[in-house]
């Protein structure tokens, strides 16, 4: 069961409480790059994304936020560090949210006059607690970043803004280790009901950040934890979209769009099942319909095991059968099962 939350608003989404679990990224092109950074937005935005992050390391990036909330729809986030003002100056530009750690702004008076505004505009602030960069006085106690450290200083930024009567909050406690993310939002899922930013940090190449990010995400995400989510690759962004909202379909938590299931080979397999495998799901990849597409290898198996797929090709020795919901539609040649399955999905 998915744990209840409180419901934060960014701009036009709502993430928390029963409300779909949303999937982002963060743009990588120079932030001072308005032109650059409303290509990339655009297409995060074809791909499926739900919530753009944007890395306000100094003034002159302020003005992409107002060229990015013209060009897309989809929710803007500000990220940024230690410099209040660049927290003020992105709210009066029109950001969506802003992910800033209190802790590291300075004086009561500089973290009030954030709470103030964005209460004021109704912009709701991430904390994002790393475990490369606690507080000194918290590593201290603790001896290193362990789950119990990480999840008390996500505490104490926490009520530097509820002291000033901000409770637009939402939480992320991330490490590149993943039992220790995971460990994190176990325990601070018991501990808060503010809405939870889920994901593993600095996961490593596309390869290796996806198997983590599965793992550390896809664990939260079955016990019910995670109202957003990103899949932290050192890859094109949109990779991490993708990534990201087929994560949310395996766990059974988002529907639409081609579930795809295919068979690992074996030594019965008589037609060259990976390059099949891979075309198929390269022209289906923008296909929007809610159905499973199977690709199997042995067709005296491959239609029994895959009966419940909504259509489906089985190899056998240079021709394959294509079948719909376990049932044999026809026989075709290895070079046109492809078409001929392509031509079935179009059908549905």
């Amino acid at each position: 069961m998915r744990r209840k939350t409180k419901v934060v608003k960014i701009g036009n989404l709502a993430i928390g409480g029963d409300h779909p679990i949303a999937v982002q990224s963060m743009l990588n092109v120079p932030s001072a790059d308005a032109k650059g950074c409303v290509k990339q937005a655009k297409e995060l935005e074809a791909a499926g994304c739900e919530i753009i992050r944007l890395a306000i390391p100094n003034m002159d990036c302020v003005k992409t936020i107002a060229a990015l909330k013209e060009a897309v729809s989809v929710p803007i986030v500000a990220d940024i560090h230690f410099d209040y003002k660049l927290a003020l100056e992105s709210a009066a530009a029109g950001v969506d949210k802003i992910r800033i750690n209190p802790g590291n702004i300075g004086s009561d008076d500089r973290v009030k006059k954030v709470a103030q505004t964005c209460r004021e505009k109704g912009i709701p602030i991430r904390i994002g607690v790393n475990s490369g960069s606690l507080e000194k006085d918290i590593l201290a106690k603790y001896g290193s970043p362990t789950p119990e450290a990480m999840v008390e200083s996500a505490l104490y930024h926490c009520s530097l803004l509820e002291k000033f009567d901000f409770d637009q909050i939402v939480l992320s406690l991330k490490s590149s280790d993943v039992a220790r993310t995971v460990a994190c939002y176990e325990q601070i899922s018991e501990k808060t009901d503010y809405p939870l930013h889920v994901g593993v940090t600095e996961a490593g190449t596309e390869r290796m950040g996806l198997i983590k990010s599965s793992a550390g995400i896809g664990s939260l995400l079955l016990h019910g934890i995670g109202d957003t989510i990103r899949v932290s690759l050192t890859a094109d962004p949109i990779k991490e979209v993708y990534a990201g909202l087929d994560l949310l379909k395996a766990v059974g938590l988002r529907s639409g769009g081609v579930r795809f299931v295919s068979c690992p080979t074996c030594g019965r397999t008589a037609i060259d099942l990976i390059k099949i495998a891979a075309e198929v799901e390269q022209r289906l990849k923008n296909c929007k319909k809610d159905i499973t597409v199977a690709v199997m290898g042995c067709a005296v198996n491959g239609p029994g095991e895959a009966r419940e797929a909504d259509i489906g090709l089985a190899g056998g020795k240079g021709e394959g059968l294509i079948f719909k919901k376990g049932k044999i539609l026809r026989k075709v040649s290895e070079e046109h099962l492809v078409d001929a399955l392509i031509e079935e999905v179009d059908k549905l």
